[in-house]
């Protein structure tokens, strides 16, 4: 395993970069490849994102200065805040045996890249990436916007548990460039259009709690999205949404991506580590944050769910 400065020393090694972000991108991988990007473009060298199809409206004004054109033939390939080669866009799987570089934060890290810098301790990759730019030069405000987008929506800003001093420390230096960050504030933390609101009123009509309140499960059908046409960007981040329920300490939010195919999202508390149910499940994350996907019809793939957090807590009833 690479150190940061290690990291940062191959990075500066690098030209005609190519930078790669997950699946149904948040805040984390797109800002994190972002300011990547401005980084290595402010030592002179050639870096683009490859495009990712899921992108929402929210974060397409971080991505698109930054996107690969057609015709680009990268000779490095970097991936940022990606855990597991199941998450690569379709378009990214041809890359899938060339990434020479892996930068994550993921306790579920696969070890993929060629070589690898991975921080389980980090809120975010965002956090790492700072680290990372430090080493090669000033951090400038074109990167620092896209790392505080990156940091503050990994860790629901600053309110989730995975939320450190350093975490602190890195927003307050990306602060200190002078960036807008009440408008990213405003944008991801206080601000819901009327199609997310009803996905809201939906998800929340339907919830179903079990092991005595504590388990929250709130899905949410194709034909949900469809009912109130909503748009992946009214769709982000739906699994904040019930752990933010009084006494709930493990909140699962079903997305049904095609039909049978659910999406799990899981936020928690101490009692169950999330990592380790949807491990269960060919999923990963975090102890608090992490994710599967399960083909089922809902009330089996429900059933599997609860059947895994019934095996990782001992006194889990139905």
């Amino acid at each position: 395993m690479l150190t940061v400065h290690e990291a940062a020393e191959r990075l500066r090694t690098f030209d005609n970069v190519l930078i790669l972000t997950h699946l149904r991108p948040d805040g984390d991988t797109v800002g994190s490849a972002a300011a990547l990007c401005a980084g290595l473009r402010a030592l002179g060298k050639a870096a683009y994102l490859l495009p990712n199809p899921e992108l929402t409206d929210t974060l397409a004004p971080y991505f698109r200065p930054c996107a690969a054109p057609d015709d680009f033939a990268p000779e490095k390939v970097v991936s940022t805040d990606i855990a597991a080669l199941a998450l690569f866009p379709e378009n990214a799987k041809p890359y899938a045996e060339r990434v020479d570089l892996a930068i994550d934060h993921h306790p579920s890290f696969e070890g993929f890249g060629r070589e690898n810098y991975v921080r389980p301790s980090a809120a975010a990759t965002g956090e790492i990436i700072y680290d990372i730019l430090a080493e090669l030069g000033p951090i400038t405000a074109e990167m620092a916007l896209p790392l505080y987008v990156a940091v503050s929506t990994d860790c629901g800003c600053f309110a989730y548990n995975n939320t450190t001093a350093h975490t602190h420390a890195v927003a307050a230096a990306l602060l200190r460039t002078g960036i807008d960050f009440q408008t990213v504030n405003k944008a991801f933390f206080r601000t819901k259009s009327r199609k997310r609101l009803a996905l809201e009123a939906a998800m929340l009509s339907e919830i179903e709690y079990h092991d005595h309140d504590r388990v929250a499960v709130l899905a949410v059908p194709m034909s949900l999205i469809a009912r109130v046409q909503a748009t992946e960007t009214d769709a982000e981040d739906l699994s904040a949404l019930g752990g933010q329920i009084e006494g709930v300490d493990c909140a699962v939010t079903m997305r049904e991506l095609r039909p049978d195919v659910w999406k799990f999202s899981l936020r928690t508390g101490p009692r169950v580590n999330a990592t380790t149910v949807c491990a269960l499940l060919g999923g990963g994350g975090h102890a608090a944050a992490a994710g599967c996907t399960v083909e089922a019809p809902f009330q089996e793939a429900k059933g599997r769910m609860l059947e895994a957090i019934a095996q990782v807590v001992p006194d889990f009833t139905l």
